[in-house]
């Protein structure tokens, strides 16, 4: 499936884009900027869940920042388990020589300001499950794309998707049905949404999954 009318975001979004530190191939990210651009309209904030150094939130922050909304990204910068040291996704260049622990928010802060787009963010710094608990209101937008094991992709879902509201979009990022392509924590995530009757998959552009709020909330704390 791929979204009926794909929005575009500007050149100079889409070149910051490009530019920021990050994972996530182009064509992924214009599908994700489609979602945001939809989910915008609902007039409610847009949030990610896993900010890394900013690559996504240039797109979620553009989208916020057209349709006057604010997009928020959750994430404690110390970077996910493969990203530590002696794995694969390890980057020393975001390592604080002071503590010697990964710190991806000075790096994340810049990304923003070249891309002109800081005063449309609101970085919540910390772990999301405890950012989830104090957090009450509706979002347009929820998209997932924090820590990979089962334990984190669970508690982000756990805590972020009843908040998405009706109509709104739940996004799912690295969803791999076979185990050859990559972890399945996501994938366990996406198919638990499925089945909870709350949500409905309305794109998939590769491992990138888009689903809306079509149902109640009551099967989304079920378990998967």
């Amino acid at each position: 499936m791929a979204a009926e009318s794909p929005a575009r975001p500007d050149p100079e979004v889409l070149t910051a884009f490009e530019a920021a530190k990050g994972f996530m191939p182009v064509h992924e990210g214009l599908a994700l900027y489609t979602a945001a651009v939809e989910a915008a309209a609902l007039g409610l904030p847009l949030l990610e869940v896993g900010t890394y150094c900013g690559r996504s939130t240039i797109l979620l922050a553009a989208a916020a920042r057209a349709a006057g909304v604010t997009a928020l990204t959750v994430d404690h910068h110390r970077g996910s388990e493969e990203q530590q040291p002696g794995w694969e996704y390890h980057d020393p260049s975001v390592v604080d020589p002071e503590i010697g622990l990964m710190d991806t928010l000075p790096t994340f802060r810049r990304t923003l300001h070249r891309a002109g787009l800081e005063e449309h963010v609101v970085a919540l710094v910390g772990r999301s499950p405890q950012v989830a608990a104090v957090w009450g209101g509706e979002l347009g937008l929820v998209f997932i794309d924090g820590g990979h094991t089962d334990e984190h992709a669970t508690g982000d879902y756990e805590g972020w998707a009843p908040k998405v509201a009706d109509g709104g979009l739940l996004v799912i990022h690295d969803v791999f049905p076979d185990p050859a392509d990559g972890g399945q924590a996501p994938y366990r995530v996406h198919q638990r949404a499925l089945a909870s009757g709350a949500f409905t998959e309305i794109s998939v552009t590769d491992s990138l999954r888009v689903l809306r709020r079509t149902g109640p909330r009551a099967g989304i704390r079920g378990h998967g």
